[in-house]
């Protein structure tokens, strides 16, 4: 009896380390990565908006002015345009897409060499929603 008393004790003994890791699984998903944001993912910080493409990309524009970044150049795509900026030894790139003429989707990453800054691009598009006024 005593020995399956400590098997199962040893059992959970061996499975309470895990639980430390779902801090980690959250924010890989992007629960709890800023209030708006919808997705996150290795850096990668996501949010569509109801909204054209034009009225997204002053919002962007007016968010970096914000925080003090400049954009060093912009680039027309097939759907949408992309803007480039950095600061603080970090490349920033910001992906506007238009899905349809009035949704509009974001994609912001912030990198500092190898590695992703996620915080950066998570505010950068919570900045974004501040001033569209979502």
């Amino acid at each position: 009896m005593f020995c399956r008393y400590f098997r199962v004790a040893a059992i959970l003994a061996s499975l309470t380390p895990l639980a430390g890791c779902e801090p980690v699984s959250m924010t890989l998903l992007g629960v709890g990565a800023g209030a708006g944001v919808a997705h996150q993912m290795g850096g990668l910080a996501y949010r569509t908006f109801t909204a054209p493409l034009s009225k997204v990309r002053a919002a962007t524009l007016t968010a970096l002015r914000r925080m003090d970044i400049k954009v060093n150049k912009t680039e027309k795509l097939s759907n949408g345009e992309a803007l480039y900026a950095s600061v603080a030894e970090r490349d920033i790139q910001i992906e506007l897409e238009a899905l349809t003429p009035n949704t509009t989707r974001i994609k912001a990453v912030a990198r500092n060499g190898l590695l992703v800054d996620s915080a950066t691009a998570v505010e950068i598009i919570t900045q974004t929603e501040k001033a569209m006024g979502v």
